[in-house]
């Protein structure tokens, strides 16, 4: 048996030959608390029965367990060798019946690494907590399974867990004699089966409404969290924004909801998100803030929230057949958050943070050598991992949104109406989608499909502005271009804005025109006779995916009154635009750097001044010439410190300028202006150094020598909690010493004791950009190491170590051709490994281009 990576076609011989009837699942955690058993690993007891139809009797398949051990097997009754027919990560199955019984009793481990079934102990009180991750194959770790999305099957769990815990499932659950039995639930995938355990703090209120037929349709709702972050939980809002997203889905969706209850779990040490576990969705606990926030942080929240509750119909009630068709749900998912938190709730502009944050993370992806299609090719289970990425996210998102403009909003809503009562509870493809669409719009969906769906790369679309000898618009053209790589040019519904400066110097739009733009050059007839623009925005209210490119007249107007232009959304889509430019090595860093230094503190919208931020850093750490990267990071620094003493006291903005403050300041007396707010001797006005925000200012000391480890031990003891010790985690391995990288590099690299949340932490404290020399000497440690890493450790951490220490700060040309021989002497590599190893290649390789090109500008 090949192993633990599951291929696409083991997954189509199995569906062919069998038929799922049902699962019931009994855990025994009460291992869970209490001394270590043993020197092995800590294991809870697993017995799964598993009813299924074989439609070629006598045929041979098998079932999926990663356990440490299994005690017994028994099929149809009769008890089977573990040690004959279980190797680790397959249980066997010889000579099927047409109707079949599986029981599998078995020892599974408790994960360390957000894999299966976690466990995590609460540093502040020792309380324990449990909980389960699968998606996209995990639900293995925990009980025996066919684990493939459309084996699907009714589930019925019972746990035993210690006498104070309270446990939640998919289903509703009650509690008899010590042991909680849950409903059974509808016929769902493994991965989104869950499981949670331990003694949170839950809250509880009740969502209703009138259906079409005249029922009434009641949903308990429930929302929960560790005792230790309870202070900080604020349920109302959380319950507030789940109220808002189900009115506007069984609005819009015409389906009720189908699971009954719709419990909400912040879970700690969590890697993802969330995830949408149908009646228990599971999102990481960094949702309840223990400090002040900015309203970025809430809408973002909203968003996954309202992500999560789409996934109930898309991906739950209607699941892909395969991963590969992983973008029927995400996509849809992405999109849907963004739609409904625009359509339902108090965060009307959340089209900008999209605009501005999730499509930079789909233009990076679709930019890379892994980039793919949005229907992407999934062999295996590792490629499965690693393609919920920017592309199956948010440039499927991005198409969909672009597809709503094709179609129109109604017919795209229809054809999801269709959808979901065609296909509930089944397992779908592209072309069961395609076709309902193409009902409802009576648009030729193939076509739209082979360009958009089928097809990778993003297309750069720039104006041609012609005048005549009035000055007025003779001809304006869009002109599509593509990557050699990638050279397909697709059809864009797209608005073209022209804008110019007002009377008191505000930079406003005075025509639009939608077109389809097919083809090398489209002419926007409509646009002829106007008067001359300053600026020419392709893509205005941003209907379609594409880089955004400008005339020299535009680009000179963003230079000089990019603060003037009055529309959020179309300063969004400038800012993104001028930072695509900056990555592409088409404006020097340092330009980018200026205009957020000249314009950042006039952006008021909090989420995309963020974003702003995160950019100029970005430019400062890859894409700023070495010779002045000192400059700029004191020039950011100084301007950060302006724009917080001038924000208004209290503020959001103050806050956003603190963070960022914070993250620039290397000079003595930034580190002692810091030092000063922490102890309080120095005060700005309105800005509370709250827990957080202590942290975020002891971490740039700690980077630069001014806070050892006697000071991080003492805000531990001020701070005693999970989220203390990441930080303080993050501090330590912060610190300018060869013999902290040598002990931070060894707790990840060599060693397996830490849990994924402190790997994560440690990870972000040995990367610093002021430390490239001591840095030095780890670069080739790391293609040393990854090949072992990789073999030895769960595919998460793996993930996190290959993508978090490659030696991206030694940006060199040497460090470039040890990538590249790295990739020579390793073809045969696992792919998924290889891809991470490419991507952060690709990544470097940009980076150097854009250092040259903001070298040129010093040289010119």
């Amino acid at each position: 048996m090949p192993g633990e990576n599951l291929t696409r076609e083991e997954a189509r011989e199995r569906a062919a030959l069998l038929s799922v009837d049902g699962y019931e699942v009994s855990l025994d955690v009460r291992s869970a608390v209490g001394g270590p058993e043993g020197d092995g690993p800590r294991t809870f007891r697993s017995v799964t029965t598993i009813r299924f139809r074989c439609n070629e009797p006598g045929a041979n398949s098998f079932a999926d367990l990663v356990a440490p051990s299994v005690t017994a097997v028994s099929l149809n009754g009769r008890d089977l060798d573990p040690g004959e027919v279980f190797d680790g990560s397959r249980i066997l199955l010889e000579d099927l019946a047409a109707d079949n019984e599986l029981v599998v009793d078995a020892q599974c481990a408790y994960s360390r690494t957000g894999e299966g079934m976690h466990r995590f102990v609460d540093p502040e009180d020792g309380e324990v907590y449990l909980y389960t991750q699968y998606e996209p194959a995990d639900s293995r770790r925990v009980f025996a399974n066919f684990e493939q999305p459309d084996l699907k099957a009714p589930f019925r769990f019972e746990v035993r867990a210690p006498k104070d815990w309270t446990v939640w499932s998919n289903g509703a659950g009650e509690q008899h004699d010590g042991v909680w039995r849950f409903a059974e639930t509808k016929p769902i995938s493994t991965y989104i089966t869950c499981v949670v355990a331990g003694p949170y703090h839950y809250v509880t209120d009740t969502y209703a409404r009138e259906l079409p037929d005249g029922t009434r349709l009641e949903i308990p709702l429930g929302a929960l969290c560790r005792k230790g972050l309870a202070r900080h939980f604020d349920a109302d809002d959380v319950f507030l924004i789940t109220k808002q997203g189900l009115d506007f889905f069984h609005e819009h969706f015409d389906y009720p909801y189908p699971f009954g209850k719709y419990d909400q779990a912040f879970v700690p040490e969590y890697n993802l998100g969330a995830m949408e576990n149908p009646g228990l969705v599971t999102f990481r606990e960094e949702y309840i803030f223990r400090g002040k926030v900015t309203q970025a942080s809430y809408e973002a929240r909203a968003n996954v929230i309202l992500h999560e509750m789409a996934h109930m119909w898309f991906g739950d009630l209607v699941t892909m057949v395969w991963w590969d068709d992983l973008w029927l749900k995400e996509s849809f998912a992405d999109f849907m958050g963004t739609f409904a938190n625009v359509g339902a709730t108090r965060f009307q502009d959340a089209w900008i943070t999209f605009a501005n944050r999730r499509k930079a993370w789909a233009y990076r992806a679709d930019q890379l050598p892994s980039t793919h299609p949005i229907t992407a090719d999934i062999r295996d289970l590792q490629d499965a991992k690693l393609n919920f990425d920017g592309i199956t996210y948010a440039k499927g998102a991005s198409v969909l949104k672009q597809l709503v403009a094709y179609v129109g909003q109604d017919a795209f809503l229809e054809g999801a109406r269709r959808y979901f009562k065609r296909h509930a509870y089944g397992n779908t493809r592209l072309g069961d989608l395609l076709a309902v669409l193409g009902e409802t719009s009576g648009r030729d969906m193939g076509a739209w499909a082979r360009s958009w769906l089928q097809t990778a790369g993003v297309n750069s679309l720039t104006p041609q502005v012609l005048l005549d000898a009035e000055g007025r618009i003779d001809e304006l053209a869009v002109v599509q271009e593509a990557a050699e790589s990638h050279p397909e040019l697709r059809p864009h519904r797209v608005a073209v804005g022209l804008y110019r400066r007002s009377q008191v110097g505000a930079l406003e739009r005075y025509a639009r025109a939608e077109v389809d733009v097919d083809g090398a050059r489209t002419v926007v007839a409509e646009l002829a006779g106007q008067d001359a623009p300053e600026l020419v925005l392709v893509n205005d209210d941003d209907l379609t995916f594409c880089k955004i490119r400008f005339d020299e007249t535009s680009l000179a107007t963003l230079r000089e009154h990019l603060g003037a232009l009055t529309d959020p959304l179309a300063r969004a889509l400038c800012w993104s635009a001028l930072w695509n430019l900056t990555r592409d090595a088409l404006l020097p860093a340092r330009e980018f750097v200026d205009l957020v230094l000249r314009f950042g503190g006039r952006e008021t919208d909090i989420g995309v001044l963020q974003m702003l931020h995160a950019w100029a850093q970005s430019a400062l750490v890859h894409y700023v010439a070495p010779e002045w990267r000192a400059a700029a990071g004191t020039a950011l620094a100084q301007g950060a410190l302006a724009e917080l003493r001038q924000a208004g006291p209290g503020s959001e903005h103050q806050l956003a300028w603190a963070r960022f403050f914070a993250a620039t300041a290397s000079a003595p007396a930034d580190l002692e202006l810091l030092r000063g707010l922490l102890e309080g001797t120095e005060e700005i006005a309105g800005l509370d150094v709250d827990q957080e925000l202590r942290w975020a200012f002891l971490e740039p000391l700690a980077t630069y020598g001014a806070a050892d480890e006697k000071v991080l031990a003492a805000e531990l003891a001020r701070d005693d909690t999970a989220s203390g010790k990441r930080h303080q985690v993050r501090c330590l391995a912060a610190r300018p010493s060869a013999a902290v990288k040598a002990q931070a590099w060894a707790q990840v690299v060599e060693s397996d004791a830490l849990s994924n949340a402190l790997v994560e932490a440690t990870i972000a404290g040995f990367e610093r950009p002021s430390q490239r020399e001591l840095l030095a000497p780890y670069a080739e440690k790391y293609f040393a190491a990854i090949g072992r890493v990789w073999r030895e450790r769960s595919i998460q951490i793996g993930m996190d170590v290959v993508r978090g220490l490659f030696p991206a700060l030694q940006d060199s040309p040497e460090t470039l051709a040890a990538a590249d021989a790295w990739l020579a002497a390793h073809e045969d590599a696992p792919p998924a490994l290889r891809r991470l190893v490419l991507e952060a290649r690709d990544d470097l390789a940009r980076a150097l281009r854009g250092q040259e090109c903001d070298a040129a500008v010093s040289v010119a």
